[in-house]
């Protein structure tokens, strides 16, 4: 670990100035030695703070007071930061790599020369030629430069990447931009404040300040301020009507296109030189121009721009089908309403189950988990999903059919029927709907208000009765419906057949009395059955006093994900394999001879459905009911969805519910429809070196949707049309601000420069076989 004391190093010797690679030499011994906070007084020594790798991860501080040389900070790491107490010479944070740089006055030419990364703040105004020849690594945060004032001439030269903010406050300048700004900027961002005198058009769009923008740049504003001590001017930066913003135009933006085709070059050019220049005589051979690459039908592939042309894994991943892809294309073009209310599509529960209960397999399908990176965090929009507004119901087709069941699947099926303008009506045993949702799963894992908002929308577009189901009733629901669906789900517990098996509670009865009442379970209880609800009996049990939990199991617990994550924070034990013999008031006898006591014993070994309301003509298979492929049972119009077919996920009874409906609304409308026959996309497609690296945070909506890798599905970066060495992609604008690139086959060579430099994988090259 390093030095907690400030180690102070002078610039001279007595009355000599000492060379500036002998103050580094002295900065560097001091970072080996183990110290972290340094303080430089400095007498015009240049790169001052610089390459301070020897610290690995751990912060360094270097205050600087005197008067400073040039290239304060060149090469400086991430781990690094400098401040100046006064203002600086030329070229501060050239090649800056990662360090922040704080100067309190102003700074002369050259700031942020060649910055890959890091942040520069500024007390003052800057000289000349600022934040030019830039970068900006997808992988890593962009650099950036904020300046309190404003910035000299020919600020953004060639600027290909990172932000700059310019506050344009006291500034001495009139123009706060410079005089030729942003010329040849292919890159980044620049936010200023104050009066200019124009900009490069031909590179750079003047746009508006988003929404997201501003509370990036708000954010950045008062941490700014912090850093320079000026919090105080806070309240007058922070005025959004004052601000603008500039960015590089894409390629297909360019006002105009230099690139010169070979034939232009030939006829405009070699031509030419020959038939008039100093080569005329020498030549008298007929000159015949052989394509060295062959284009149009020649050509031995050509690319296909595939736009949405395939599944995305995380949609392919989730069983309701929602489409995670489109919904992050949503938040990136700034349209969060409409990525927030296409949820409700495909499930009535987007923020109970997607943003809490569900284990997110579109998460676990995700792309970027290939490239060892996280996967996109789909719970912060499923959790932004509970002010969905409910879509528009089609007309009223006056087809009745009775759901039996108010749980998950049920009110999925619902949901889906109503949306299509048919008339659903809910029949549930218990005197309101929620299934499991309400009556088992802990509050431990979600609110009960996010629950119950979730179950008031469908309460006030679906109507439910309470119903204890019979054969006769069954009966009668099928007399007085078009069609019925079967999501009774399983409802009774599996019983252990050993001695004394009547001491012990089943899970979904412990869970129900948790949620709904008092327990008194004592301080040891021993639940059999260590699969997801065995762990939420454990972290409830814990809730209610229980100080030893131990789950046993007769094989490898099957648990995973935020159950197992909770009953293990709840201190819960795992044992296994154990094969129950004998259950006691005192605990528990295993097989192999051993004894555990326990206060409480559940059994949690699952459930399995109450089928005696069914009619013999619906056939069963090991207590489930059997379906085909779209959840029909074997009589006419009848459909069973759910854990009374087959046990599994929420997300997957929500998901067969949408199924069901989609073959009973062929079968209402006649006709015979294909759904999500897409091919799946292949993950081998993504270049991941264009996104942000792993250590960017995915703690918001805005940073998931940036770090999303948009498998298959165009984001309009423009990298296509800038890498074509033809000039043969080009970009159109469709109606309702949908747009298409598409290939000129007499330019295009067929060389998949296009392919392999395409970020989502979008263009296919193809063998070409003319027509």
């Amino acid at each position: 670990m390093g030095q907690s004391k400030t180690l102070k190093i002078s610039g001279r010797e007595g009355a000599i100035r000492l060379e500036s690679s002998l103050l580094e030499s002295l900065i560097q011994r001091a970072i080996r030695e183990g110290y972290r906070s340094i303080e430089v007084e400095a007498y015009g020594q240049h790169g001052i703070g610089g390459r301070l790798w020897r610290a690995g991860n751990e912060p360094v501080y270097v205050r600087i007071t005197g008067s400073t040389g040039q290239r304060v900070g060149s090469m400086g790491f991430p781990n690094t930061t400098i401040e100046i107490e006064g203002p600086a010479s030329d070229d501060v944070g050239w090649l800056n790599a990662g360090a922040t740089i704080i100067v309190h006055g102003q700074a002369t030419n050259g700031v942020a020369n060649a910055m890959a990364q890091g942040r520069i703040y500024i007390a003052g105004d800057v000289g000349a030629r600022a934040m030019t020849m830039t970068k900006h690594n997808p992988r890593f945060e962009p650099p950036e430069l904020w300046v309190l004032g404003g910035v000299g001439d020919f600020f953004g030269e060639f600027m290909a990447g990172g932000k700059t903010v310019i506050c344009g406050y006291e500034s001495g300048y009139e123009n706060v931009l410079g005089y030729r700004p942003c010329v040849g900027m292919v890159g980044g961002e620049v936010f200023f404040r104050g009066k200019h005198r124009g900009f490069s058009e031909a590179d750079v769009l003047l746009i508006d300040v988003s929404d997201a923008d501003w509370l990036w740049l708000t954010e950045g504003i008062r941490r700014f301020l912090q850093a320079i001590r000026k919090p105080e001017l806070f309240s007058l930066l922070a005025s959004r009507k004052d601000w603008q913003k500039l960015r590089a135009r894409k390629p297909f933006e360019k006002l105009s296109n230099t690139r010169r085709s070979m034939t232009a070059f030939v006829a405009e050019v070699w031509n030419k030189e020959l038939d008039g220049g100093l080569l005329k005589d020498l030549l008298n051979e007929e000159r015949t121009q052989i394509p060295l690459l062959p284009s149009g039908d020649l050509r031995r592939y050509r690319p296909r721009w595939d736009n949405e042309g395939s599944i995305a894994p995380c949609q392919s991943a989730c069983p309701t089908g929602i489409p995670v892809r489109k919904r992050w294309g949503y938040i990136r073009r700034g349209e969060m309403e409409k990525a927030v209310d296409i949820a409700l599509q495909y499930t009535p529960f987007p923020a109970t189950v997607c943003g809490y209960l569900c284990p997110n397999l579109c998460m676990q399908g995700c792309t970027r988990t290939l490239a060892k990176l996280p996967a996109i965090d789909v719970r912060v929009l499923g959790k932004a999903s509970l002010t969905a507004k409910t879509p528009t119901a089609a007309a009223p087709t006056g087809v009745k059919i009775a759901v039996i069941g108010g749980g998950a699947a049920g009110i999925s099926a619902a949901w889906q029927l109503f949306l299509l303008g048919h008339e659903p009506t809910i029949y549930e045993q218990r005197e309101d709907i929620g299934g499991k949702i309400t009556a088992s799963i802990p509050f431990s894992r979600i609110p009960g208000e996010i629950i119950e908002q979730e179950l008031a929308r469908v309460r006030e577009n679906i109507p439910y009765t309470q119903l204890l189901l019979d054969k006769e009733g069954f009966a009668k629901l099928q007399c007085e419906n078009d069609f019925v669906i079967i999501a009774v789900g399983a409802q009774k517990a599996r019983r252990l057949r050993v001695e004394g098996s009547e001491l012990a509670l089943d899970a979904s009865e412990f869970l129900r009395r948790s949620k709904g009442g008092t327990l008194e379970i004592g301080e040891k209880v021993l639940i059999i059955g260590a699969g997801n609800v065995g762990c939420n009996v454990a972290s409830e049990a814990a809730h209610w006093g229980a100080r030893e939990i131990m789950l046993v199991d007769v094989q490898k617990p099957a648990s995973f994900g935020v159950e197992r994550e909770h009953a293990e924070a709840a201190g819960a034990k795992f044992l296994w394999p154990k094969f129950t013999q004998r259950i006691t008031k005192q605990g528990v006898e295993f097989t192999d001879g051993s004894f555990l006591e326990a206060d409480t014993v559940v059994v949690a070994i699952g459930d399995t459905p109450d089928l005696d309301f069914l009619p013999p003509e619906i056939a069963t298979k090991g207590g489930f009911i059997v379906v085909d492929g779209a959840f029909r049972t074997s009589a006419a119009r009848v459909f069973a969805i759910g854990d009374v077919v087959r046990l599994g996920l929420l997300t997957e009874a929500i998901g067969a519910g949408r199924i069901a409906v989609r073959a009973i609304d062929d079968e209402i409308k006649g006709r015979n429809e294909t759904y999500d026959q897409l091919p799946p996309f292949e993950p081998t497609r993504i270049h991941s070196e264009y996104y942000p690296p792993a250590h960017v945070t995915l703690d918001s909506i805005d940073a998931n949707a940036h770090s999303c890798f948009s498998c298959g599905s165009c984001r309009d970066c423009g990298v296509c049309v800038a890498i074509c060495p033809e000039g043969a992609i080009e970009r159109s604008e469709l109606a309702g601000g949908e747009f298409e690139y598409h290939i000129d086959d007499n330019l295009c060579i067929g060389c998949g420069f296009c392919a392999g430099a395409c970020p989502c994988g979008i263009w296919q090259l193809e063998e070409n076989t003319p027509i």
